[in-house]
């Protein structure tokens, strides 16, 4: 009867106790994700079993269970960081990812980015080898992605300095780097009908330049004739870059976020 009335003399659930059920429950519920169809997944179905050992122990006379499960359990959480040391990596490194941390990490990726785009173009500059790199901001470039075809892969030097090789089957379009991925290559822009273009801009130009003309997106272009490196933005184009000032220009572009508001300018930067 006492128990029977303290359960009903319960004290009034708040909007605190709602808010740590449902943080608890999702933990559960994320961490049950991540062992699914993992080693852990015994471990866990292991560690119910000697859960509902011990209260059986607690409501029936089981001393022996109950000394050795009070026993055994002072070890068990050395030997789960033993055995599951790369399970347990592998969730701390998932709720690293997750949208609240992505959010405070999105600026350290985009530099991350900028130095691979730079060092990217300085090398294919060096060797006279065409490339052409979007990089998404705030419009997204889906159409474009799924004309291309997909990689979504981690943006690096290598991989950019290999896409644009001439023996490659990628090297003739854009890549197109969504989220700090390189979301697909060999993709298809639209090239720009201003009239007052330099007759010496290729293919690759004339499709940055109209490819920044109709959205926000920035441009990296690197010419095969010359080697010049040259930077889209809002339909302008910034010729004859050195890598440096390209990190420059991307930085202010991708971080700074200078460009977004400004005014329409020419279609090329007057030579210097």
């Amino acid at each position: 009867m006492n128990r029977l009335a303290e359960l009903l003399n319960r004290p009034e659930i708040t909007w605190w106790d709602a808010i740590d059920i449902l943080l608890v429950s999702l933990l559960i519920y994320e961490a049950l994700k991540l062992i699914r169809g993992t080693r852990a997944m015994q471990m866990a179905a292991g560690s119910v079993l000697v859960l509902v050992l011990f209260y059986m122990s607690q409501l029936f006379p089981l001393q022996t269970v109950a000394w050795l499960i009070r026993t055994v359990l002072v070890y068990v959480v050395f030997a789960v960081i033993v055995l599951f040391q790369s399970d347990i990596r592998r969730a701390l490194s998932h709720l690293g990812s997750a949208p609240f941390f992505r959010y405070f990490a999105r600026a350290e990726r985009a530099a991350e980015t900028i130095e691979e785009v730079a060092a990217a173009a300085g090398m294919l500059s060096k060797a006279k080898i065409g490339a052409l790199i979007v990089i998404e901001r705030e419009i997204g470039l889906r159409n474009y992605v799924e004309s291309g075809i997909p990689l979504d892969a981690e943006v690096s030097y290598d991989l950019l300095t290999t896409i644009f090789q001439p023996s490659t089957a990628l090297h003739d379009g854009a890549a197109i780097i969504q989220e700090n991925r390189v979301a697909a290559a060999a993709c298809f822009l639209p090239l720009t009908v201003s009239p007052g273009l330099d007759r010496d801009l290729g293919t690759r130009h004339r499709a940055a330049i109209g490819l920044t003309e109709e959205c926000d997106a920035v441009a990296v272009v690197v010419s095969e004739e010359r080697g010049e490196i040259s930077l889209a933005v809002r339909g302008r184009l910034h010729r004859r870059l050195s890598p440096e000032e390209l990190r420059g220009r991307l930085q202010a572009a991708l971080l700074q976020r200078q460009f977004v508001a400004a005014a329409p300018e020419p279609a090329v930067e007057p030579e210097r």
